[in-house]
């Protein structure tokens, strides 16, 4: 690339730096990089927000511009605009955290934003309009607190190499935000007030939730980086049981598509996989039940559905490999056997359907069974290969991809892609110099740990932002074999799961879709003619059995504590108030799906089971 092609290039790249001029009537957007001269600062064109007309525009300012008693601030860029009850809200960044360079580029981690309305008072909103207006205020703040929303203003985060390497000048020519792949943009939504705006592009930044980790390694004196980037996303996103199976557009819940780079002085390699909830339609909503029973739909068409998502997995990836841990009995096979039966149906020569019960295989800590699959797919693996470049030389593409998936794509799911990406570095780090032919990377202890490390911390952060814990089987990941303390730890992950799917998860939910623009707030909500969805209307048994289980409950303690003249009675009001305890609580989980915390924005009317 030419000094002049590399100039234009920078005037594409958004700001990484902005100065915040706050006043009574508009906000304005200084632009501060340090690349911009001394001079070009004196006269500079300005990001400016009416706060009143709502307007956004850019102005060339002279020095004319701003007031002079307005509020001032340092941000890294623009998080986007949300609008509310109250009116528009601005989000900027306001913290990061260096994540370190992918092919010298630089990434950062959002720690800190702010969320400014355009309103200075809440007078045109009545009582109950406030209330509601505060709840979306803390959607907005719970979805902006998820600690793993990544961005570079010099980097296609939302690419892999092997897309970047195979795009045309024209598309490097193009605003980072328009070029960026939008499955994996979490602020497209409220970033089209700018984005719309051919003017603005350099104060749109594009950016993703997931898992980036960045290690720089040396081996018998070779140095190199070490990269794991897990991009989540952003259609039919959610949590871990309002959000199962596909969408009419195709789209996976909790579809999330991972690449391991290794870059080794000029050389660079790829190597990608993806997952995904099993892609049919189908439902599993919380009930107080520890597992949910998982329900097919019986109106929709899982054969069109599933063809819908692989071919847009075959355009993107090339061939699949379906690799299925469900369990094959239990509340687990008719899924099982649907997925199976529907991979047959679809007769796609491109995809190839392959099951394996890793808890049955896997039972009694035989953890080393899961050499079974690998073995199974290594001829597959062989033929996919990897993205390899050395200089600007290509060495190899990587053809086809394994997909993989256990019931929440999260446990099973991680420890069995750690397998595959482990077989490839192998043949990676050979090719590269860094093995010689035959030799094991697992005798290389210090990378070795620093592998393992990686994916535990990748598939604790994405459960953590999917199911509201860290994994489970992160031990197996982390050290190579199932340990006590981990059965203990995912014992405790569990229980929290538990409370957190069944009473937090309709608010997370309500969140992530306010936040993607699945929902949009209506102004006038909350009024005469526009009741708010946020008031549900709760059954009489929400309020009624929880009373008698607590006076009931209660009874049977006074019962048991204080003694009784005579045994006989005491006995027997400790047989009836407990009996009732007992019962009322039966009741309480019968009708389980009437107190869990659900949805009232976008699933607001979806069936509970």
């Amino acid at each position: 690339m030419t000094s002049k092609e590399k100039d234009e290039n920078r005037l594409m790249l958004p700001h990484d730096l902005l100065e915040l001029h706050s006043t009574q009537s508009n906000f304005y957007f200084v632009p501060k990089d340090a690349s911009l001269s001394s001079s070009s600062l004196k006269s500079v064109d300005v990001l400016v927000v009416d706060r009143v007309s709502r307007e956004v525009s850019l102005q060339r300012n002279d020095g004319q511009l701003i007031p002079g008693d307005a509020e001032v601030q340092l941000i890294h860029g623009i998080f986007g605009i949300i609008r509310l009850l109250a009116g528009p809200y601005l989000i900027v960044i306001t913290k990061k955290e260096l994540v370190k360079e992918i092919t010298d580029k630089t990434v950062w981690r959002i720690t800190g934003t702010q969320v400014l309305p355009y309103q200075k008072t809440l007078l045109h909103l009545n009582d109950l309009q406030v209330q509601d207006n505060a709840k979306y205020l803390s959607m907005v703040e719970s979805v902006l607190n998820m600690e793993h929303f990544y961005f570079s203003t010099t980097y296609d985060l939302t690419h892999t190499m092997q897309r970047l390497y195979n795009t045309s000048p024209d598309f490097k020519h193009m605003p980072l935000h328009e070029r960026a792949d939008q499955r994996f943009v979490w602020n497209g939504f409220i970033l089209r007030e700018l984005s719309q705006q051919s003017e603005l592009s350099r104060f749109c930044i594009p950016i993703m939730l997931g898992f980036i980790r960045v290690n720089d390694v040396c081996v018998r004196g070779k140095t190199f980086k070490y990269t794991l980037v897990s991009r989540r996303s952003c259609f039919r996103a959610g949590t871990r049981y309002y959000m199962r199976g596909i969408d009419s557009e195709g789209n996976a819940a909790n579809f999330v598509e991972t690449e391991q780079i290794v870059e080794v002085e000029s050389a660079k390699s790829s190597f990608v996989q993806t997952r995904g909830s099993v892609p049919l339609y189908w439902q599993q909503y919380p009930n107080l039940k520890y597992k949910p029973l998982a329900v097919l739909s019986t109106t929709q068409n899982h054969l069109d559905g599933f063809q819908r998502h692989f071919s847009a997995q075959e355009f993107h990836y090339g061939k699949q490999v379906l690799v299925n841990l469900l369990d094959q009995k239990g509340h687990e096979q008719k899924l099982v056997d649907n997925f199976c039966q529907t991979s047959k149906n679809a007769n796609d020569a491109m995809i190839r359907y392959e099951p394996f019960d890793f808890h049955k295989e896997c039972s009694k800590m035989r953890w080393h069974r899961l050499v079974l699959l690998t073995d199974r797919l290594a001829e597959d693996q062989k033929k996919f290969g990897y993205f390899m470049i050395r200089d600007t030389s290509l060495q190899s593409q990587q053809s086809g991809i394994f997909r993989t998936n256990c019931i929440d794509c999260l446990d099973r799911t991680n420890v069995v892609q750690s397998m595959f990406a482990s077989k490839s570095l192998q043949d990676q780090f050979v090719k590269l110099g860094l093995l010689s032919s035959g030799e094991e990377f697992e005798n290389l202890q210090d990378f070795d740990r620093i592998f393992k490390d990686t994916w535990a911390d990748n598939a604790d952060f994405l459960a953590k932002q999917y199911a509201g814990t860290g994994a489970l089987k992160t031990d197996f990941t982390r050290t190579g074999k199932r340990t006590t303390w981990g059965l203990i730890r995912d014992g405790i992950n569990s229980a929290v799961r538990y409370v957190l799917n069944n009473f937090f998860d309709g608010f997370r939910q309500d969140s992530v879709d306010l936040f993607l623009g699945n929902y949009e707030v209506d102004e006038n909500e909350g009024t005469a003619g526009k009741p708010s969805p946020l008031r549900l209307e709760r059954d009489w048994k929400f309020y009624a059995l929880p009373t008698v289980f607590i006076v009931a409950f209660s009874m049977l303690v006074v019962s048991v504590i204080i003694p009784d003249e005579h045994l006989s009675e005491q006995i027997m009001y400790v047989l009836f108030w407990g009996g009732a305890s007992a019962i009322t609580l039966a009741a309480i989980y019968y009708f389980g799906n009437v107190f869990v915390d659900r949805p009232k924005l976008v699933q607001a009317k979806l069936k509970t089971e």
